[in-house]
């Protein structure tokens, strides 16, 4: 037993001395903020519906080094999403603006739903003039004598 509490003290130091220290994530926190800033509205390629702020895949965090490289270098934010959207296209943006390659995107959603209503209104009215006719006075007497053989009584 004394064996193997000393062993587990060994292994519990071993542990302690290959820890290290976190590293920080920029050195300089103004860059970081601006790089955080700008990622948290644009798209991660991988992660699709995740931020390259919050994405933990590869292209991710090669995109935010990128990103602090340009900070760095004195880029605006403008050029910075300039840049990523010239290599990677609007789809990395997280609201692309309206032009005409996005038409679609914006457009799409109004069509469908004038679509979906139409299509209701279609259906509704062809229900409507599809409907049976009213029985007439001899197909309702028919009816009446098979209920009262059947055993029910007329429901007048």
């Amino acid at each position: 037993m004394k064996l193997l509490i000393v062993l587990l003290l060994v292994l519990g130091a071993a542990g302690s001395a290959l820890a290290r220290e976190a590293v920080p994530l920029a050195r300089n926190e103004a860059v970081e903020q601006r790089m955080l800033a700008i990622t948290r509205d644009l798209r991660c390629l991988v992660c699709q519906n995740e931020s390259l702020a919050a994405s933990q895949a590869d292209l991710a965090r090669d995109l935010r080094n990128e990103i602090r490289g340009l900070i760095i270098q004195g880029k605006t934010d403008r050029q910075i999403v300039d840049f990523l959207v010239d290599r990677y296209g609007n789809y990395v943006r997280y609201r692309p603006p309206f032009d005409i390659e996005t038409l679609p995107l914006w457009a799409g959603p109004f069509a469908l739903l004038i679509a979906g209503i139409a299509a209701l209104l279609i259906y509704i009215r062809r229900r409507a003039t599809s409907a049976e006719p009213p029985l007439d006075d001899a197909q309702r007497e028919r009816a009446r004598q098979l209920l009262a053989e059947a055993g029910f009584e007329d429901p007048r």
